[in-house]
């Protein structure tokens, strides 16, 4: 059976975060949500009280996509992981978040100035804990 990787997170899927699943998930298939539905994820209204009906369509979707022991990395808005990583489980999905290790570098300037810039460097997949 190809494992696979379902993404829903607002940021794109680098190279290194790829090789590492590969590698350290054995996923075999990665599967991003339909542009509408990242958007919908990537654009929560603040202002609504219960967010469930909002994020209704995510969930079914992932629903008719995902194999029981598939992985699906989820990261976003606090609300809506609390809920899809719940979903998760009860499908019997491995949720997963993406961990980095912050890295500063500084540029010395002619001017004597420094610009200090930072980079966000994949590290591991984590699973989330029930």
């Amino acid at each position: 059976m190809d494992v696979s990787l379902i993404l829903i997170f607002n940021h794109e899927f680098t190279e290194a975060q790829e090789k590492d699943a590969r590698a350290s998930l054995g996923i075999g298939r990665i599967t991003e949500l339909p542009s509408e539905l990242k958007t919908r994820w990537g654009q929560i209204p603040s202002d609504l009280e219960v967010i469930e009906p909002y994020i209704r369509p995510i969930k079914d979707w992932l629903a008719a996509v995902v194999q029981e022991g598939d992985y699906v990395l989820i990261q976003g808005d606090f609300g809506g992981a609390y809920l899809l990583v719940n979903y998760a489980f009860e499908l019997g999905l491995i949720p997963v978040y993406s961990t980095t290790r912050r890295v500063a570098v500084k540029v010395y300037n002619d001017d004597g100035s420094v610009t200090v810039t930072r980079q966000f460097n994949h590290e591991i997949f984590r699973r989330y804990e029930r």
